[in-house]
């Protein structure tokens, strides 16, 4: 951890972060809380939790001993987050605002506050590891492979990562909560957040509505025909399940046989024509890229890894898949995997690694690299008519 210093820890209220803070006094650093407000919309506790969050926060800032400020940074997050996480819906893509949230706003708004108090470094209860090599720093996963979160950070440069500390990263999520309720934090046994505080636990469609118009079309099946109408290609995506309001329909003779009884997918948006392309089967081939396409690329090293075998997540939680990386142009790449990967979906993020090391990633255009057989529905139902 080097020399004893001033570490501003993000207090978020939950116990990763909790702990993280009693760790860092416990090694003899000056530790200081701030508590990130970044929703200001309907946060009327049904659904954003941000109050109850700042009571747990100071609660646990009172039992360590620490001093904890309370931050809005929701101007900031509305203008370089939200606002893009709209773009991207309406533009038929998904996004994740919460890598977006990391580099704008937990590492770079926050950073900044920290830095202007006085601050050596800041650290969070994110499950990832920074090691340092020769003067350079590496985003490493963190130990629990259940808890890692190094997807969500692959977008961190050098600058940021030599201002960072990650706390748990070394422990087991058992070990964090074992320790917090060893010392008498108040929130030892919180549930963990889940989503995105501006949703919460509401139906996403609900409010997503609020903001996107809803445009009706027809959802096609494999071979063309309309089997059900979709509310508007912004409130579904690739791999989605629930929500087509198509189960009872047959689709006799489709590909890998198609069993009435198998359950519908969302395969593919058709954006110019509105429409939704739904198959049956969790393996049906249109559900499967043997490739991806990705621009907008950020590297933890400050340029792209060479050409060649690595590791890829084209979501959370997903085990690396082996590929083969190749640079494409300034801020592009595209990925060969050595087994079709499902679902892989547009605005969603494709990480790199190598072992253990996160090396950044960028955000997917397509399923299929440029030029290179693009999926087409037209296409794909003209072959079957020859």
């Amino acid at each position: 951890m080097g020399s004893k210093q001033r570490v501003v820890v993000g207090l978020s209220g939950g116990v990763d972060s909790a702990v993280s803070a009693y760790l860092l006094k416990q090694q003899g650093h000056e530790v200081v809380g701030i508590f990130m407000k970044n929703w200001e919309d309907d946060d009327d506790g049904e659904h954003c939790t941000s109050r109850q969050d700042w009571l747990d926060a100071a609660s646990v800032a009172d039992v360590l001993g620490i001093d904890i400020e309370h931050v809005n940074f929701a101007a900031e997050y509305k203008d370089r987050v939200f606002a893009e996480f709209l773009r991207e819906y309406q533009a038929g893509r998904t996004p994740n605002p919460d890598i977006l949230c990391n580099a704008e706003i937990k590492f770079k708004a926050f950073l900044d506050h920290a830095m202007r108090l006085g601050a050596g470094k800041i650290a969070t209860g994110h499950y990832a590891r920074v090691r340092e090599r020769a003067g350079r720093f590496e985003l490493l996963k963190g130990l629990d492979p259940l808890k890692d979160q190094s997807y969500f950070l692959h977008r961190l440069n050098q600058a940021q990562l030599a201002k960072t500390m990650f706390p748990v990263g070394e422990l087991p999520k058992t070990e964090v909560r074992r320790i917090a309720a060893e010392i008498g934090l108040p929130n030892a046994k919180k549930k963990d957040s889940t989503g995105i505080c501006f949703i919460g636990e509401r139906p996403f469609r609900e409010f997503l509505n609020r903001y996107i118009a809803s445009a009706p079309g027809p959802i096609k099946d494999e071979r063309g025909r309309v089997i059900g109408e979709h509310v508007g290609l912004s409130f579904y995506t690739l791999g989605q399940r629930q929500g087509l309001g198509i189960g009872g329909v047959k689709a006799k003779g489709a590909q890998k046989g198609g069993s009435e009884h198998e359950p519908w997918f969302v395969a593919r948006k058709d954006i110019a024509n509105n429409t939704l392309w739904a198959v049956q089967g969790h393996d049906h081939p249109w559900l499967l890229a043997p490739r991806l396409r990705a621009h907008d690329a950020s590297w933890v090293a400050g340029q792209p890894p060479g050409a060649g075998p690595l590791g890829a997540k084209t979501r959370y939680r997903q085990a690396d898949a082996p590929c083969a990386f190749e640079p494409r142009g300034a801020d592009g790449f595209v990925l060969r995997f050595d087994q079709p990967q499902w679902a892989v979906t547009p605005g969603q993020s494709a990480v790199l690694y190598d072992g253990e090391v996160c090396l950044g990633g960028g955000v997917i255009v397509t399923e299929a690299a440029s030029g290179e057989d693009a999926f087409s529905p037209s296409a794909a139902l003209a072959a079957q008519a020859l």
